[in-house]
């Protein structure tokens, strides 16, 4: 049995200057799930994100986490249980140390002294990070801020994880380890990624949004290999990567 980490309703966004990113999303998501959201530039993947912790407000329908309805006397609690992963990392690493990147949520919900500590060394060593405490973020290498990034957000022990194109320039073995990692986090996931092969391999199910609005969801494999699917909303898979050749091979939930 499982249970809800995510139930959105009619979510309605619309820009100041008119431009409509949210026309009425239906999404649910279960605890524990790996999901990957795709589609297009402008689909409105990351204005999603940013409404599931309060950051955009919506104009219209509902947001829920877990029992809580997002809503502003909830709002430090959803900042807590729901958990972003920018694509800039310089939004997230700013201070002169990682591990008080790393320190600087949980210091806000009150954390000091021994318990802080121990906090930050928990969140570091579940991205394999422990040696980065002491490092300044700017002397990092890619893989490594994006490793510290997500430090700072498991730092909050979050109900839901969302990364926003979390293997955007990385080179492969940094692809790789980053990877590795989320597929031993049991954290509940949200992915937005144009990255198709690692939407194959880490989600067994898939969600195209486009124009605002959810256009597909089911099993990853078999949205990729829908071609037509694909083009009608410009989504490309890799030469030579076929889908259907290694759906035995991508994940399936206990």
């Amino acid at each position: 049995m499982t249970s809800m980490a995510l139930d959105i309703q009619g979510l309605e966004f619309a820009y100041p200057d008119g431009l409509k990113a949210l026309a009425g999303v239906d999404l649910r998501i279960e605890s524990g799930e790996r999901v990957a959201l795709l589609g297009p530039n402008g689909a409105g993947k990351t204005t999603l994100a940013l409404h599931l912790n309060g950051i955009k407000e919506a104009e219209g329908g509902t947001i829920q986490i877990g029992d809580l309805p997002l809503s502003e006397e909830n709002l430090g609690e959803i900042r807590r249980r729901v958990g972003l992963v920018f694509q800039d990392t310089d939004d997230q690493l700013f201070m002169p140390t990682v591990g008080e990147d790393v320190a600087f949520g949980p210091a806000n919900l009150g954390l000091r002294g021994d318990e802080l500590d121990a906090r930050v060394n928990e969140a570091l060593a579940a991205v394999t990070a422990s040696e980065l405490k002491s490092r300044p973020p700017h002397h990092l290498s890619g893989g490594e801020r994006r490793r510290a990034a997500l430090a700072t957000v498991l730092a909050m022990r979050p109900d839901l994880l969302v990364l926003d194109e979390p293997s955007s320039g990385l080179d492969p073995a940094a692809r790789r380890e980053l990877l590795n990692l989320l597929q031993e986090l049991t954290i509940t996931q949200i992915i937005i990624t144009h990255d198709l092969p690692l939407a194959l391999e880490l989600c067994e199910r898939s969600v195209i949004l486009d124009g605002g609005a959810v256009v597909a969801d089911g099993p990853t494999v078999d949205i990729l290999t829908d071609t037509k699917l694909l083009e009608r909303h410009r989504l490309e898979l890799p030469f030579g990567l076929d889908p259907a050749a290694v759906r035995d091979l991508v994940p399936r939930r206990a």
